[in-house]
């Protein structure tokens, strides 16, 4: 196991309490390796508008140019992890600012780490941030070809930043920001209730889906308990079923939830399953993830009534077997893995490692 003790220093677009899944994950992420590894982090802040509480491990740029970044930036011989979405530090996915400053400091002899949680747009097509796509792909290369290690949260990432830069890329579906439960009770001892949590519009399209109403009478659900901003119309009822709307809760509350639950809804694009963070809780505390999408895209070793309950298929057989091969799935990659690969990284010698 390893056990150096240092500092590393992780860029963020934004901390909690802001609303930020880039920012909560390097949160999450710093706890797990400092308590594991020994490893302190500082972490920087790309958004001058960013309030800190007063934490002097917390920095945060007073404007988004390279030179205002590069007075934050460690000594060379403190690594740097990235933690890398072209939107989260420019209103349309292109930092030249932060592509400059890590190119002067790399170019010292810097060790940079860039963990992609996005590449570039693709789509929708005629949105703003689609137009300057060519610009957000040059700017991800250059940080790619900086990087000395990079990771990322799908697969078809890994090959697109290796077709890219020749460069491998580690594979790390995200982990739960809510909790984990290693060893979940079985689905027959919980509850029979299923929670509805996220966005107030994935919700929305949740309630929307003619079918829902049918699956919980499937699964004998009692109640729904829907987590998250308020909805536009309140619900209080789904036919016979109870729904009780607990708002935005914090983690160790929907951690609680999850762990007595049977089953979650989340509606996603089944091919980026691996990034959401929703379908992450679900199998993190070993309830049946139900998937609302309107397409059948098998990636990142996700299979359709195997590892999760696709909305259009017809009910499974075992909703247990479908549960504990989410969860199995999941421990591949929790917070404990993910702080152990990075770590690994961040040895002085990070770069020669295989397995890193």
């Amino acid at each position: 196991m390893l056990t150096q003790s240092s500092e590393i220093v992780m860029i963020v677009p934004k901390l909690p309490a802001a609303i930020d899944g880039l920012g909560d994950y390097g949160f999450q992420l710093a706890q797990q390796l400092e308590q594991a590894y020994g490893w302190k982090t500082r972490f920087i802040v790309g958004d001058p508008g960013w309030r800190s509480s007063g934490a002097s491990s917390v920095s945060s740029i007073s404007a988004r140019s390279s030179e205002a970044l590069v007075t934050l930036l460690p000594t060379t011989d403190t690594p740097i992890l990235l933690h890398y979405a072209g939107h989260g530090y420019a209103k349309r996915g292109c930092p030249l600012w932060l592509v400059e400053a890590l190119t002067q400091w790399c170019k010292a002899g810097g060790r940079l780490i860039t963990m992609f949680h996005e590449l570039y747009a693709t789509r929708p097509i005629f949105s703003s941030a689609t137009l300057t796509r060519h610009f957000q792909k040059r700017l991800a290369v250059k940080l790619m070809t900086l990087s000395d290690r990079t990771f990322t949260n799908r697969q078809s990432y890994a090959e697109k930043i290796h077709h890219l830069s020749q460069k491998s890329a580690i594979v790390l579906p995200v982990f739960s920001n809510v909790g984990e439960c290693l060893y979940p009770k079985p689905l027959a001892a919980r509850s029979r209730t299923l929670v509805i949590f996220g966005s107030p519009r994935s919700r929305q399209e949740i309630y929307q889906q003619s079918r829902l109403e049918q699956i919980c009478h499937r699964l004998k659900i009692e109640t729904i308990i829907d987590i998250g901003a308020a909805l536009s119309v309140e619900l209080n009822q789904l036919g016979t079923i109870s729904v009780q709307s607990l708002g935005v809760l914090p983690a160790e509350k929907i951690s609680a939830i999850l762990s007595d639950a049977i089953a979650g809804i989340v509606s996603y694009p089944t091919a980026f399953l691996a990034k959401s963070g929703i379908f992450a809780a679900y199998c993190s505390h070993g309830v049946l993830p139900i998937v609302i999408s309107s397409d059948l895209n098998h990636q990142d070793r996700l299979e359709a009534n195997h590892h999760y309950w696709w909305m259009l298929s017809p009910a499974p057989e075992s909703i247990q077997a479908i549960a504990t091969s989410a969860h199995n799935w999941y421990l591949t990659h929790s917070l404990q893995v993910h702080a152990e690969k990075f770590a690994q990284c961040f040895e002085m010698n990070s770069v020669i490692l295989p397995n890193c």
